[in-house]
């Protein structure tokens, strides 16, 4: 089998749960598909929405001393938390990484689901992790995090797709060939990843984060209406919302 690398998952974090996923929800005219009770061990709550077959997920600690509480105290809670990308060897690249000097953070083995997640400071910018579900190459099929009926939840009245994630840095040009070299996907000239079902996007800015992500949805007009009246401020097509900005077109 070829090897393949797709954009799976987008992880935000949040400092509760409850505002932001149903602002999410009731702005994109997403669903939540998941809660999973797993993420509890690590002193965290989550939800997971799916925008056609990439998950959008919001993680929020419950109690003290959780990595996603750090990563809020020192971003200041700007900027996505983890990207998530299915591939055929998630060991492969893991140990692709460690010999770039990205060290491993955390190993998932929930047969049949595999994860590797590679350490924040070394991948800058976010978590970076890698995984595979065994049987499941079809991008509609079985993905253990989501639920076992995730597809069921799938809308596309209001959102139709995630397209592009933008990265920050002061140097996006050197971020992006790290994160090439991560990931296995040679920039284009433009500082960009392109991936399958979606385009990296690295620009500068003063601090490394995932700064935005950027929605296809049916009715622009619509949908900022509704950022709008959930109290969210409108700057001609985007609104910050669980710390990044979502830009819509």
């Amino acid at each position: 089998m070829a090897p393949y690398m797709r954009l799976r998952q987008i992880c935000l974090v949040a400092p509760q749960l409850a505002p932001v996923i149903s602002d999410i929800a009731g702005i994109m005219g997403l669903s939540v598909c998941y809660r999973d009770g797993n993420v509890a061990k690590y002193g965290l709550e989550n939800a997971l929405l799916p925008v056609d077959t990439i998950m959008l997920e919001v993680v929020a600690p419950f109690k003290d001393g959780t990595t996603a509480g750090r990563f809020i105290e020192k971003t200041g809670g700007r900027g996505g938390y983890m990207a998530i990308f299915c591939c055929s060897e998630p060991d492969e690249r893991g140990r692709h990484a460690n010999a770039m000097g990205v060290r491993t953070a955390n190993v998932i083995d929930h047969a049949p689901y595999h994860g590797v997640q590679l350490h924040p400071r070394d991948c800058r910018a976010a978590f970076i992790e890698f995984n595979h579900t065994e049987g499941s190459d079809d991008i509609l099929g079985a993905y253990p995090p989501a639920g076992p009926d995730w597809q069921s939840f799938i809308r596309k009245d209001v959102t139709q797709a995630l397209t592009a994630v933008e990265m920050q840095s002061p140097d996006p040009q050197g971020l992006a060939e790290h994160w090439g070299k991560i990931i296995g996907v040679a920039p284009t000239g433009e500082a960009e990843l392109k991936l399958p079902n979606a385009v990296f996007r690295f620009v500068k800015g003063a601090s490394e984060i995932m700064s935005a992500l950027e929605f296809q949805v049916t009715d622009v007009a619509q949908v900022l209406h509704a950022a709008r009246a959930k109290g969210l401020a409108v700057a001609g097509n985007e609104f910050l919302l669980g710390g990044v900005t979502f830009r819509v077109s």
